[in-house]
């Protein structure tokens, strides 16, 4: 059993890039659902805008990287907000999820339209649009760094995802002590009694789904600089339900509940990914109970039964309180 290869993916899944990209979408999930109450099953979308924000400016448009990053983090999020938030943010928050779940496919499915090739590269996707993004990489692309965990440019991308999650949780923090944060969670708790005071519930869950959503469009343009492609099926339902999965294991309402939250996930999934490997290469697992082309499914499957006692004995997550935001209860 070689320990210290399991010790260090085990650690690479705390600190590493999926890290990054799955906190910063949980983030966002937590600014709608968490503080607002916003039921978004799409946030993959989100993710999506972000990654193909950058490189249709950089790809199909001939813009620079920086035009790059204002489309992707800004201008794609603010329209798909405003697109599916019109009709429903007015109605029952069921309805923004049916929504978001199926803007999500649809984006995915256009995306990969044979007749948009020239605009979105179709299936294969889009990709060397993030060149000048490592133009300013310090670290040798050789070497391998922090503990030998990551080379130069998986380097770069961490050390700047690092900064801009900081920068992003700070902004939460602020933002959910002033008095804009608490309108939030008067319109979480109760939607009437908030518009009772003179608040417009309406125009204040806008901004929370165009706040997170950016939130979300920033992880998945990490997603798709850290591996120079930008393809439909990196952002298939399934990505957003990683990000609700990280966002519930850690607690939401809490800053920093999505952090932690993702933190164990990829913490646990290469763990357990190394461990069965190891497993199963030495002898120690009977190949009548597992073998190596099954360890992918047995990982999930643990993170599914981890998630089931989760929800029965600590539904509000690891780090949430009842107070705050208790899950069966809503």
């Amino acid at each position: 059993m070689d320990w210290g290869a399991i010790i260090q993916n085990s650690f690479r899944g705390f600190i590493g890039e999926p890290f990054i990209y799955f906190s910063l979408a949980a983030m966002g999930l937590n600014m709608h659902y968490g503080y607002t109450g916003l039921l978004n099953f799409g946030q993959a979308v989100f993710m999506a805008a972000g990654a193909y924000g950058l490189s249709m400016a950089v790809v199909t448009l001939g813009l620079n990287f920086w035009w790059g990053l204002l489309l992707g983090i800004v201008i794609f999020p603010l329209l798909l907000a405003l697109i599916m938030g019109v009709p429903t943010l007015r109605l029952r928050a069921d309805y923004l999820a049916i929504v978001t779940i199926a803007a999500s496919e649809m984006f995915r499915i256009i995306a990969r339209s044979p007749s948009l090739d020239r605009w979105t590269g179709s299936s294969d996707g889009l990709t060397a649009f993030a060149n000048r993004f490592y133009d300013f990489n310090p670290f040798d692309k050789q070497k391998r760094y922090f503990f030998g965990l990551f080379i130069g440019n998986q380097m770069w991308v961490v050390l700047i995802g690092w900064i801009v999650l900081s920068i992003v949780v700070l902004i939460v923090w602020m933002t959910m002590r002033s008095p804009w944060g608490r309108v939030l969670r008067a319109i979480r708790e109760d939607e009437d009694a908030a518009r009772s005071l003179g608040k417009n519930a309406y125009w204040f869950k806008m901004q929370s789904l165009i706040i997170g959503g950016m939130f979300g469009a920033l992880g998945g343009m990490f997603r798709a600089i850290g591996t120079q492609s930008a393809q439909p099926q990196n952002f298939i339902t399934d990505v957003t339900f990683f990000a609700w999965v990280a966002l519930i294991l850690g607690g939401a309402a809490k800053v920093g509940g999505p952090i932690a939250g993702a933190a164990i996930l990829y913490g646990i999934l290469n763990f357990t990914d190394v461990l069965l490997r190891q497993l199963v290469e030495n002898g120690y697992m009977p190949e009548a109970i597992m073998d190596g082309t099954q360890v992918g499914q047995v990982r999930f499957m643990m993170i599914g039964l981890g998630l089931i006692l989760l929800a029965i004995y600590r539904p509000q997550g690891i780090f949430g309180t009842k107070e705050e935001m208790a899950l069966d209860d809503r």
